[in-house]
């Protein structure tokens, strides 16, 4: 199994419409992109503020392998997914990893 953790920086301006719509696409991978196990994802309200560093959404994706990880970023959805979001964005985070 393979973890790759999204955390986004979004621009002030935007919504929580905005911020819901990002959410609600992020959820739609599992139907079209092979290789996914699970997806979690959401609005950060940590209440720990020192910590937050501004990220307002996370995003879990469980995938098989690390190959159906690398299949994701290049698959056309989450390109588009990346070109969409591409302007409201401040900051990205990534974190990917394997476990058992």
């Amino acid at each position: 199994m393979f973890e790759h953790i999204v955390l986004l920086k979004l621009k002030p301006s935007v919504t929580i419409d905005e911020q819901e719509e990002v959410v609600k696409y992020t959820y739609t991978f599992k139907e079209t992109i092979q290789g996914i196990v699970d997806i979690s994802a959401g609005i950060n309200i940590t209440e720990e503020m020192e910590h937050k560093h501004g990220y307002t959404i996370g995003i879990r994706i469980t995938f098989a392998d690390q190959q159906a990880c690398r299949d994701y970023i290049q698959h056309p959805q989450h390109q588009t997914f990346l070109k969409r979001i591409s302007p409201i964005v401040e900051g990205i985070v990534i974190m990917d990893y394997p476990f058992a």
